[in-house]
């Protein structure tokens, strides 16, 4: 399972119809996955344990899917692992499973960073994620809207993620001052929001043209600004919670040809769940799976000679560094 009690049914409207009928040619698939977001469900949280795990762990525990990280627990609905005192002392963080899911394009990174830019990182789940994953020398979580910081700084802090820092920076402004610095650079990129739908929350308007269409351009002035900050040799990896073309497959095909020495590279651990809509490796996760709301990843290598430039990070306005 994974998948709780459905929650009030609400009517399809006309832009999740076309949008149903641009991703599915199949109506069955068209079908199921109209129903999830028109009738949406609790899901199963995460955690990602960070300390040892105690040999009882105190909640109920789903089976592991084949691709769930072994440093991960999907635990029962309608528990609060939030309120728990191991989560207070930083042993894990709570992350919804879809955002596992997405995170899990980090198995294709084939070695120990220098160094690892999470661009748009508030709350902090990803970057918590490529530091228990792999083990960087330094993270840079990076917020450009200030007033989310506080809970990326919380998080950290309270997970003991060290050694990093956390800066408020435009990503463009970041690439000006810290070009091909970084061994991994992830872009959990704002989006449209979609999957907020299937976890039977608000998202006005996010199946409206007008919506995808502005998300899809912010993103790809964040990649823009991502592809400088990657070391030759490094990673940039791409992710978002939205379901639409624009937002993710033709954003990854525009990507690759503004910026032809990054090659997308496979992620085996998540090649069953290789985008039907894509000729490369892209993954999705649907809502009608069961497991999660959804999510899209891909991964990139900048396949460039050479090697990074010295970094700048004590030039930076560090908002907060771990001890």
């Amino acid at each position: 399972m994974g998948r709780g009690k459905k929650q009030d049914v609400t009517a399809p409207s006309n832009t999740l119809k076309k949008l149903a009928t641009r991703l599915f040619a199949d109506q069955v698939s068209h079908d199921a996955f109209i129903e999830a977001l028109t009738k949406p469900a609790d899901y199963s949280p995460a955690l990602v344990w960070l300390k040892d795990r105690p040999e009882r762990v105190p909640f109920d525990v789903e089976p592991a899917t084949d691709w769930q990280p072994e440093f991960v627990d999907r635990v029962s609905i309608n528990q609060r692992p939030g309120q728990h005192p191991l989560h207070q002392q930083g042993d894990y963080y709570c992350l919804d499973f879809s955002s596992v899911f997405t995170a899990c394009c980090l198995y294709a990174v084939d070695r120990e960073p220098n160094a690892v830019i999470d661009l748009c990182a508030s709350p902090g789940g990803k970057s918590i994620f490529a530091w228990r994953l792999l083990r960087p020398e330094f993270l840079l979580a990076n917020e450009v809207i200030k007033k989310r910081t506080a809970a990326l700084i919380s998080n950290l802090g309270r997970c003991e993620i060290s050694p990093a820092a956390v800066v408020a920076m435009d990503s463009s402004r970041l690439a000006a001052v810290c070009p091909q610095s970084a061994n991994l650079v992830i872009v959990d990129a704002p989006c449209s929001g979609q999957s907020l739908i299937a976890r039977g929350k608000k998202s006005p308007g996010c199946f409206h043209p007008a919506t995808i269409n502005m998300n899809a351009n912010r993103q790809r002035r964040i990649l823009a600004n991502a592809v400088q900050l990657v070391a030759p040799g490094g990673y940039l990896a791409y992710i978002t919670c939205s379901y639409s073309l624009k937002e993710n497959e033709n954003n990854v095909r525009w990507l690759l040809k503004k910026n032809p020495q990054f090659q997308p590279i496979p992620v085996n651990k998540l090649r069953k769940f290789q985008s039907h809509l894509a000729d490369i490796p892209c993954y999705r996760l649907w809502p009608q799976d069961g497991i999660g709301a959804g999510g899209f990843a891909a991964i990139f290598k900048n396949a460039e000679d050479g090697i990074g430039r010295p970094d700048n990070w004590s030039s930076l306005p560090m908002a907060w560094r771990s001890r």
